[in-house]
């Protein structure tokens, strides 16, 4: 069924319109979602599909993300590669917009990934009925080199630069408006494809039905020789080349890998 667009307005949900003759799209809303309830549709799909009223933000394009932290003082850590292993806990569902990327492993993103992806999005974004936001915080994680040539030993190196630690199942930032999917897919699949780790361009109502197949391909199982169902049981004592990380995640996840075959 197709649905007329809907020209944004600058007042928001509950808020007087500031436009004549928008008075009718404030309670544009309301009336979506009893039209969703009388044809059984999802009213997610409506607002994917630029139904709903959406209020573009101020300044919708993505902001500049600082190369180094603004802190006193940054101090040396540790390699610390649990930041990048197992799924994440942390902006894993749509706050702002309706499509995105979502990351597929884990790994590190460098400032210059970030000005990758400011550039190339904000230059086929049309500010006047998109906009887009990051899910990711700045640069905030030192990494450390010594200089070429030189000795081992004498403690630990200099900083010599700063990264953002990512894990799976992240989204690294968001897209929203009123626009299609198909408006916006090739160019968050195109820089999805130079993150240095796997990531794909998803929506609101693919991410959903990418879960709901996983889940459905978790119950629907025949096989009973499960990986859970052998760590747990502890056939063959294999439970001596595991780890606890394997118990806890059963087998899904391989360090910053995730393995999406295995149920």
């Amino acid at each position: 069924m197709c649905f007329p667009r809907i020209i944004p307005v600058s007042a928001g949900h509950g808020e007087m319109p500031t436009q004549k003759g928008s008075g009718c799209l404030v309670m544009l809303d309301t009336f979506v979602t009893f039209l969703g309830k009388v044809l059984g549709e999802d009213v997610e799909s409506l607002w994917g599909a630029g139904v709903v009223d959406i209020s573009i933000p101020d300044r919708p394009k993505l902001k500049f993300m600082d190369k180094v932290p603004s802190v006193p003082k940054v101090r040396r850590e540790f390699k610390n590669l649990r930041d990048i292993r197992g799924p994440s806990t942390e902006a894993t569902e749509f706050t702002q917009g309706q499509y995105g990327i979502l990351a597929l492993g884990g790994g590190y993103l460098h400032w210059g990934h970030f000005e990758m992806m400011r550039l190339t999005i904000n230059r086929h974004l049309d500010p006047k009925i998109m906009f887009a936001v990051w899910r990711i915080p700045a640069p905030y994680k030192p990494i450390t080199r010594k200089s070429l040539g030189q000795r081992m030993g004498g403690g630990k190196g200099a900083i010599d630069h700063y990264v953002t630690a990512v894990k799976c199942g992240r989204l690294i930032l968001e897209v929203g408006g009123h626009c299609e999917f198909g408006e916006v897919e090739h160019f968050l699949t195109q820089v999805a494809k130079k993150l240095p780790f796997p990531a794909k361009a998803v929506s609101c109502q693919s991410l959903k039905e990418m879960r709901q197949a996983e889940e459905e391909r978790r119950h629907k199982n025949q096989n009973p020789w499960t990986f859970e169902r052998i760590i747990t049981s502890n056939m063959l004592g294999i439970r001596k080349v595991l780890s606890p990380y394997d118990l806890t995640q059963k087998g899904r996840y391989w360090g910053k890998f995730f393995l999406k075959d295995r149920v």
